[in-house]
């Protein structure tokens, strides 16, 4: 269980020993920026994407997104099942001391791959105590995910990707919280994912949004992923350190 309080707010600069424990030292300032200031066209006109920028944040994005795979990659069995563990007690708590009894509410989780944080023992717990428990499909390439509920009994069959999914069948809803898994993340509440879009184009076509928490590890902290126009910043982040970004709005509000 951790420590009181129980979804505190860890330094803002990641502890050393969790830095190397990563093979990532460094992470927050070695990763080299884009050879133009993506940002700057924003002075003028925040909608404004200049083709040179935008090829310089993909680029700089994939190169961010393969240092810190790799680094999550390098986790053991103990160390993933430690963070799993940890991030899962702090969610609990925060979400019980933010929205009360959250039975009935349509809460989003996801299916883990890739080495993210393993949070289906949560799930299981937050169904059994009478919530709504969704899953999201890609079911639409290039086009927002679907939210089909979940439950532990559920007869998951293989999505795109091979990614396991509920069947057609399991009913659509619209989840009133979603956790986001991330790649990276900054203290502003911005997300690296895999590239692909589908939780910000997700969000954006979601009225209301829901309230949507980043979920990662500590180490993965970065200075800034140089937002773009369709990037949306999340409500909040979670990592095993606790609450690394604190809710950022009193409504709904997305990724």
């Amino acid at each position: 269980m951790p420590s009181d309080p129980p979804f505190r707010r860890p330094d803002r600069t990641p502890p050393a020993k969790d830095a190397a424990s990563f093979g990532t030292a460094g992470i927050t300032g070695r990763i080299a920026p884009p050879a133009s200031s993506p940002c700057f066209a924003a002075e003028f006109d925040p909608s404004f994407i200049d083709p040179q920028q935008a090829s310089d944040v993909a680029r700089w994005r994939k190169a961010t997104r393969q240092t810190l795979r790799a680094a999550r990659d390098g986790l053991g069995v103990e160390a993933r099942r430690s963070v799993g563990s940890a991030i899962a007690e702090y969610l609990a708590a925060f979400l019980q001391a933010r929205f009360g009894d959250l039975s009935g509410r349509v809460i989003s989780g996801y299916w883990p791959i890739k080495g993210e944080p393993d949070l289906r023992p949560l799930l299981t717990r937050w169904h059994e105590g009478g919530a709504i428990v969704a899953l999201p499909l890609v079911e639409t390439r290039a086009a927002p995910l679907v939210f089909r509920r979940w439950t532990p009994q559920t007869r998951m069959q293989r999505g795109i990707w091979d990614i396991p999914v509920p069947p057609p069948g399991a009913p659509i809803v619209r989840p009133e919280v979603a956790l986001a898994p991330l790649i990276g993340w900054t203290e502003d509440g911005f997300r690296l994912g895999y590239g692909g879009g589908y939780f910000d184009r997700s969000l954006a076509a979601l009225s209301p949004r829901p309230f949507t928490i980043g979920i990662g590890l500590q180490a993965a902290r970065l200075n800034t992923i140089f937002p773009q126009p369709h990037d949306i910043a999340l409500n909040a982040i979670m990592t095993e350190a606790g609450l690394a970004v604190p809710p950022r709005h009193d409504g709904t509000t997305g990724d």
